[in-house]
């Protein structure tokens, strides 16, 4: 059978779905290929195994949410304060939120990583990639704050969209709003 770079996206995007609604223990080739609406039998031919899908959701997860030029660009030709890191800060947290299916299928990807080495392998490298490009990226924008207000960023954040997918009733979209405006004055190394 040929095989498509677009029937391999269309395959993984039915996969993160399936992660999301079933958890790791429901991703089955037969269940991708439900969710995707095509053949029984086409994910196999797409994935050499589970482990092989499992590692491509991930990557697809991050191929889905990188931010447009416009975005990348906007620190080079604003000012470059803390309004501005707020205001990257809120797009990005509405970015993942806006993917609740793909952040919800990372999560169960990191417990699966937990059992299976080949995976936390590349979800660690995957993820090291990611903090480290925002790091650089923060540094070159010359943005105030410094590796850490990134690193601390990246943690409260996280959690922070993790309770808005989960619990959507802990907090409100203005709490959410105010919570990200504290993190990033809070994240950031102290003038003194």
């Amino acid at each position: 059978m040929r095989r498509n770079e677009e029937r391999r996206a269309a395959l993984v995007d039915a996969a993160i779905e399936v992660l999301a609604g079933e958890g790791a223990r429901g991703l089955t080739f037969r269940a991708v290929d439900a969710e995707a609406g095509v053949p029984v039998g086409t994910a196999s031919n797409y994935f050499k195994n589970r482990d092989d899908l499992l590692v491509q959701v991930a990557e697809r997860f991050y191929e889905r949410l990188r931010p447009d030029a416009a975005t990348l660009e906007r620190p080079r030709h604003g000012t470059r304060d803390v309004a501005m890191i707020k205001e990257l800060m809120r797009e990005t947290v509405g970015r993942v939120s806006s993917f609740r299916s793909g952040y919800l299928a990372l999560l169960e990807l990191r417990l699966e990583a937990t059992r299976r080495p080949g995976l936390r392998a590349v979800l660690t490298e995957r993820i090291r990639a990611d903090l480290d490009f925002n790091i650089g990226y923060h540094l070159d924008s010359g943005l105030p704050g410094d590796a850490d207000t990134v690193r601390l960023l990246y943690l409260a954040l996280n959690w922070l969209i993790l309770e808005t997918l989960t619990l959507p009733d802990i907090f409100s979209e203005d709490d959410v709003q105010r919570l990200i405006g504290e993190a990033v004055e809070r994240a950031l190394p102290r003038q003194g």
